[in-house]
């Protein structure tokens, strides 16, 4: 038996860092109140995301606010994330922020409980514009944790099938996918339950999942930041694509006790065990530039 109590998260954070530490708080007490062992948290935790996304149709005005409109930046090793270990006591914790190398930004996410950083990461994949705001990632590791092997994507990652398996051909078991994802930009819908971007958000969720046989983790911002409202839909997933918990498109806690071993045994025994029947050999075109970009 390998029961891990799993939390996550669909919560609203913003500038103001205290107001994102109370939010911390109150998060990984209602995750100890129900016996998590991981707490998963969205991108950009610690000073918020960004106000809008680019793109082709961006006025110069607009691009000017954005890149003045920044989170701040901190260094892995600095006191911000010292004082989220100080916190997390025996919790695994998942959670996004900016982080400062140099005079460099990244998107990044860290991976972290009292005895202190576990695995980072560098988001990789960069939508509308964000290029223009943070340095990509260059590479994606597995890492082990109290929980088990973990590995971490951020946001726009999930949609690159090649993202999660690099993941879990390194033996990821848990991948925590934490974004701050947001509703679709046009064709808008009042009612958030069929928003094209948040149904996108849940394929790619459920199918990361099963395509690895993996347990997947998704975590969002909530609420509203500058122009994005955000779709929540935090999520725990099954490694056969099965939601076992959820917090819909509200904000909220989402939980799940789940037999990491057995769940993933059980996917992979059944005579389909994906990553074991890859023809890496076939594959000839994979990662090369698409013919028609």
């Amino acid at each position: 038996m390998n029961d891990i109590t799993i939390s996550v998260a669909a919560a609203e954070f913003g500038r103001d860092m205290e107001q994102g530490y109370s939010t911390i708080a109150a998060l990984l007490e209602e995750a100890r109140h129900r016996g998590s062992q991981l707490l998963v948290l969205p991108e950009a935790c610690l000073g918020g995301y960004l106000p809008s996304l680019g793109g082709g149709d961006e006025s110069d005005e607009a691009r000017q606010r954005r890149l003045e409109s920044l989170p701040p930046a901190l260094e892995l090793g600095g006191p911000e994330l010292k004082r989220v270990i100080d916190m997390a006591g025996d919790m695994v914790i998942t959670l996004g922020f900016c982080e400062k190398d140099g005079d460099t930004r990244y998107n990044a996410a860290v991976t972290l409980n009292g005895d202190g950083i576990l695995g980072s990461y560098r988001k990789v994949h960069q939508p509308l514009g964000e290029n223009l705001c943070y340095d990509a990632g260059d590479s994606y590791a597995a890492f082990d944790t109290p929980v088990g092997r973990m590995g971490m994507q951020i946001c726009y990652d999930k949609g690159f099938p090649e993202a999660a398996r690099e993941l879990a051909l390194d033996g990821a078991e848990i991948i925590t996918s934490i974004s701050a994802w947001p509703t679709a930009r046009t064709a808008t819908t009042s009612n958030m339950e069929d928003d094209r971007w948040k149904q996108r958000f849940d394929i790619y969720d459920r199918a990361r999942a099963l395509e690895n046989q993996v347990v997947w983790v998704a975590a969002n911002q909530a609420g509203t930041f500058g122009s994005l409202r955000f779709v929540c839909s935090a999520k725990i997933v099954g490694p056969g694509g099965e939601i076992l918990a959820g917090t819909g498109v509200e904000p909220g806690l989402a939980t799940a006790t789940v037999d990491v071993d057995s769940l993933i045994g059980a996917a992979r025994g059944g005579g389909m065990y994906n990553l074991r029947d890859r023809r890496p050999s076939v594959y000839k075109t994979i990662t090369k530039e698409p013919v028609h970009a």
